[in-house]
């Protein structure tokens, strides 16, 4: 989110707060409630701006920015004024110079404009006056709201027919005000609440309890498998709510022997849904509205009042945006979901199956990815490469995502392959920073071929910046006979592997040298230590060293060292563990960092 351009301010030498702010938000589902809490928190400290007033602007900055995330499907700017007369203006811009904002006085849209809602009467409603401005490279889509912020088009919807908007309770009052215009600051909540969830079935859960009993007597949601073929097959068996929770149960097996036709069946306007039988004891009217985003069917959305021939328009226009609301929200959470799924299918093919038990030893590890963006940068290993001789390796490579799946993916098929060839851990080093090298140049000379033949500038081979930087603790262990195990290891700018003895010292078990990726024909060397019964060595990524409390680190002043110092006595599992809790109390949460260590001990 960029808000630099143009900070909020508060100029003193006006007759009234004139209020300022600009906010650059991306083209997602939650870029609504971004800009709502940003012009919310402007208002906040003005005096003369009454809840009404701020509730009109925020009605109107969910409308307009819902309908250039919808229509347009660009990031969008967002600006704000509140002038001295009292007046707020908005204006949501967008890059889409074709795309035109939807006429609210232009009847239905055309069929392929399905996904496209209703907001701009809204602010038609309730603005003194708005518009369109064009530009070559997009547009803005401008609203002035006057002090008050009373609606001044006669010919509006009526949006206070409050018995329909929000049914009474009985026996319990309502605020009158909330049912005149209940339907604008319904919206604006809904839109939040949605925008938050990344699972589809807790979004159908919500919308469920944000249509009853506000908007109907019973409510439905078919979620459109993605595991099936499409059709009446496809969709996932009904979630129900009802107004008199003793007929839910009753209400889903009806609702279940007449599932909706499939959302691609359906029109783009609400269609009449038989009535449910005898299930609730009466007749009434119900609607089906299908849920659609990115062009794709996600589901159905079914409601029903009792006693009532026909819905109210204003309660049909209500529902169509709450439905867009909804489907873009399924839609952000399946898309959440699979890539949540490739990053755990991509991290669990970049670790080992299983860590090796190696003779005369023990062996702890914690891995904790933080899931950010894709499979996390820090990996292990710990495999037999033959002829008595085990391997381990810690490392982190920089970023995380696809990026880091390359480097990894990479590293640690060759690291097994050289060390079961027999080299010795200085030349694993150097041939593999040669790999990265080799391959990171194989990747700038494709790319650089890309451009050329697109049309750009001539690359030279190799060019451009190196991004396969890779730290890497590797080391290869021999146990002997009598318990000990020699350990040859080289750190390639990686936090140093620390030795514990027996009787709590500690010590530094390699020597810093240039991380793998980033200089060319480097030559690395390596360093024989010798485990004796009782002895333990720490590996750690700089999720640990790094941790965070404020401004300090947990590696500051030797931390780390000192910590483990008072794990003396201690096997690996219960050493690995004491570090962990300790990483994760010195910050006070859960680290914000990839976090990975190993705990080897002789004897």
């Amino acid at each position: 989110m960029d808000m630099a351009a143009i900070p909020t301010q508060r100029e003193n030498d006006a007759p009234a707060p004139t209020v300022r702010g600009h906010a650059g938000l991306p083209g997602s589902p939650l870029a609504p409630g971004s800009a709502r809490a940003l012009v919310r928190a402007a208002l906040a400290d003005v005096p003369q701006a009454p809840r009404r007033f701020v509730d009109d602007a925020m009605a109107v900055v969910s409308e307009l920015v819902t309908n250039a995330v919808v229509h347009a499907g660009t990031d969008i700017d967002v600006d704000w004024r509140l002038e001295a007369s009292g007046a707020l203006v908005v204006e949501v811009g967008d890059r889409h110079p074709c795309r035109a904002p939807r006429d609210p006085g232009a009847g239905e849209a055309p069929h392929e404009t399905q996904e496209y809602g209703r907001g701009l009467r809204l602010v038609a409603t309730l603005a003194e006056t708005w518009g369109v401005t064009y530009r070559r490279d997009g547009k803005t889509v401008w609203a002035r709201l006057r002090p008050g912020g009373e609606p001044l088009d006669p010919s509006a919807p009526d949006l206070g027919v409050a018995e329909v908007l929000a049914p009474r309770p009985q026996g319990a009052g309502r605020d009158r005000d909330w049912l005149g215009r209940g339907a604008l600051s319904f919206l604006a909540e809904a839109s939040d609440l949605l925008a938050g969830q990344l699972d589809e079935n807790l979004v159908a859960a919500l919308t469920g309890r944000l249509i009853v009993p506000r908007l109907a007597d019973w409510c439905a949601v078919w979620l459109e498998d993605e595991a099936t073929v499409r059709g009446g097959d496809g969709l996932v068996p009904a979630r129900v709510w009802v107004a008199d929770e003793d007929r839910a149960e009753e209400l889903h097996l009806a609702l279940e022997k007449q599932p909706p036709r499939p959302p691609e069946c359906l029109r783009p306007d609400p269609e009449p849904y038989p009535w449910p039988g005898e299930a609730l004891g009466t007749h009434g009217t119900a609607l089906a509205f299908r849920l659609m985003a990115g062009g794709r069917p996600l589901g159905t959305l079914v409601l029903g009042r009792c006693g009532q021939p026909r819905f109210p328009d204003e309660v049909t226009g209500l529902v169509e945006d709450l439905s867009r609301r909804v489907a873009l929200a399924i839609g952000a959470a399946r898309q959440y979901a699979r890539q949540a799924t490739i990053s755990a299918v991509l991290q669990r093919g970049l670790l080992p199956g299983a860590v090796a038990e190696i003779p005369g030893m023990s062996s702890a590890l914690v891995y904790e990815p933080r899931d950010k963006g894709g499979p996390s940068g820090d990996f292990y290993d710990l495999f037999p490469a033959g002829d008595g001789r085990w391997c381990f390796a810690v490392g982190d490579v920089q970023g995380k995502g696809p990026e880091a799946a390359v480097v990894i993916g990479l590293a640690r098929p060759w690291l097994r392959l050289l060390a079961r060839e027999g080299y010795r851990v200085a030349d694993v080093l150097d041939r593999l920073n040669q790999l990265l090298l080799d391959d990171a140049t194989e990747a700038a000379d494709a790319a650089a071929r890309t451009l050329v033949a697109a049309g750009g500038r001539p690359v030279a081979a190799g060019d451009g910046p190196q991004t396969r930087f890779l730290s890497l603790l590797y080391g290869e262990l021999t146990p002997h006979a009598d318990g000990g195990v020699r350990c040859t290891l080289a750190s390639a700018g990686h936090p140093l592997p620390l030795l514990l003895r027996p009787d709590g010292e500690v010590r530094t078990a390699a020597r810093p040298q240039t991380l793998l990726g980033v200089v060319e024909d480097e030559t690395y060397t390596s360093e024989t230590v010798e485990l004796r019964p009782g002895d333990s060595m720490l590996c750690v990524t700089d999720g640990v060293t790094e941790r965070r409390s404020g401004s300090r680190q947990f590696d500051d002043g030797d931390g780390l060292a000192r910590a483990l110092s008072g794990c003396a006595g201690l096997n690996a599992e219960e050493i690995a563990e004491r570090i962990r809790r300790l990483v994760h109390d010195f910050g006070g949460g859960r680290p914000e960092d990839d976090l990975a260590l190993l705990v080897l001990q002789a004897g």
